[in-house]
């Protein structure tokens, strides 16, 4: 199994703020996801406390792109 430094895994997360920073979205907007869903994966570092991964943001991101309006998402 690969190991993952500390110091990578934190580079890679960010907290509610810059995710939502990153989306372009409120914070407020990325805790009703996270109640309703359909939002990005989110992990839960505890009661109060969530992290995102820069990688599943843009999968969320990409899943999300499409070429017309027709399309479903």
């Amino acid at each position: 199994m690969k190991h993952i430094s500390e110091q990578t895994l934190s580079n890679n997360l960010v907290n509610e703020r810059e995710a939502a920073s990153i989306l372009c979205y409120s914070v407020r907007a990325l805790q009703n996801w996270r109640h309703r869903g359909g939002g990005p994966d989110f992990i839960k570092v505890s009661s109060r406390s969530v992290r995102y991964r820069r990688a599943d943001l843009e999968k969320w991101i990409a899943a999300r792109t499409v070429s017309n309006t027709s399309q479903h998402i």
